[in-house]
């Protein structure tokens, strides 16, 4: 039985891939200071209740549980955030992986799984988007992802690390058995809030420009089901578990779907109107963001089966529903 040592394993992506590791017969362990992660997400297995930027710490537990990877999804995500407060973000993100590299290396763990991000290639010059598109971020969010995955490239080439960076494109969506779910605190994610707002009156569906380049003027993405992201996971670790070869993967559908698209799906799954409002553009938007899947498919063997977005729309609402105060 393996044992997967998962950093910010009660965050959201984090706690459905643990779920996906257990499912395979994996002993799991949490590592999380909570700070954005959630107690009662942590299902699947024991909680170290600690920081990743404090080394000691992290390298003691590291010790204890003697893991045959880590999965390393502690890390702050809010974009705009790393705009205003960048050291912030290059502390935990960029610093904080330093710190489980060099635990690892202390442990003699020599496998990780890392969640990165496809905001690390900045705006797009082809769609679908590549792995070895150039990566250009456009905001130190991307930039603090793009020197952890410097960091795991030189890391594997001096010292024999293993390591899969799984760049997500939009994820979204909930457990389809409803038992984790979507929470950030604040909210900045376009599905959850629309969720959100449907449950409360007066709510309007904000739309941030109208006049794109697309299909229907507003902004195309690629959303991809938390619960296969789970399932990608699981497939890279027992691809380096099965001696093959890492890198970097894109995990997206590979289809795109506009922002007037989300809004109707909310609608479809809520069975009522949703008031909208069209808003200026936000600075940086990139008109069309779209994953090649092309190696996960063919070198994982990974494809999402839960991606359309009405079932994502719809497991968002069900979880969105029940996670309220006396739900």
């Amino acid at each position: 039985m393996k044992t997967i040592f998962v950093t910010g394993g009660a965050g959201y992506v984090g706690s459905h891939c643990c779920k996906a590791f257990a499912e395979a017969g994996w002993t799991v362990v949490v590592y999380d200071n909570l700070k954005h992660g959630w107690r009662d997400m942590v299902r699947w297995g024991r909680l170290i209740e600690g920081d990743i930027l404090d080394r000691l710490s992290l390298e003691a537990a590291m010790a204890e549980v003697k893991p045959d990877a880590v999965a390393h999804f502690a890390a702050l995500i809010a974009v705009g955030e790393s705009v205003v407060d960048p050291a912030l973000h290059y502390e935990n993100n960029s610093v904080g992986a330093f710190n489980v590299l060099q635990a690892m290396r202390k442990a003699a763990v020599d496998k990780i799984i890392f969640s990165s991000t496809a905001a690390t290639y900045g705006v797009p010059e082809v769609i679908p988007i590549p792995e070895d598109h150039p990566q250009r971020p456009i905001n130190p969010y991307g930039w603090s992802k793009l020197m952890v995955e410097r960091m795991l490239s030189d890391y594997a080439a001096a010292y024999g690390l293993r390591y899969c960076a799984l760049r997500y494109f939009n994820a979204a969506g909930a457990d389809p058995g409803g038992e984790i779910g979507e929470r950030h605190e604040p909210e900045t994610h376009v599905i959850p809030l629309a969720a959100r707002g449907a449950l409360e009156p007066g709510y309007t569906f904000r739309i941030f420009g109208d006049d794109f380049g697309t299909r229907d003027g507003t902004c195309i993405r690629d959303y991809v089901h938390v619960t296969d992201l789970g399932a990608a996971h699981r497939l890279a670790l027992e691809h380096l578990f099965g001696g093959g070869e890492g890198g970097a993967f894109n995990l997206g559908t590979g289809e795109g779907v506009t922002v007037k698209e989300i809004a109707a799906a909310i609608e479809r799954a809520v069975g009522r109107p949703l008031p909208r409002e069209i808003g200026p553009r936000r600075a940086g938007d990139p008109p069309v963001l779209i994953a090649s899947n092309t190696r996960a498919r063919g070198v994982l063997g990974w494809s999402p089966q839960h991606s359309g977005i009405d079932e994502i729309v719809e497991t968002a609402w069900r979880w969105h529903q029940q996670d309220q105060p006396g739900g």
